[in-house]
């Protein structure tokens, strides 16, 4: 009976050295994760702001600005227009 006591405490004092093992690799790979996670959001933050400066700046590029000047245009020696 003594024997059996000490095989089972022997296997506790594994198991819960194996639980202690495990608890710190959990918590180091918490603090991975939301280093992680924090760094995904200011990316996410800032390609929004990216996003929203160049969408405010030209909310549609298709469209000719049309207070610009327009491209020079010269005529060739057969009278079409050639745009320079």
């Amino acid at each position: 009976m003594e024997r059996l006591n000490t095989q089972l405490y022997l296997q506790n004092c594994y198991i819960m050295k194996e639980n202690e093992r495990l608890r710190k690799k959990a918590q180091l790979l918490n603090q991975e994760n939301q280093a992680l996670l924090s760094e995904l959001k200011r990316k996410q933050k800032q390609k929004q702001t990216l996003a929203s400066t160049s969408a405010t700046s030209n909310p549609n590029p298709k469209i000719p600005d049309l207070n610009a000047t327009p491209p020079s245009s010269t005529m060739t020696s057969s009278g079409n227009k050639h745009s320079t």
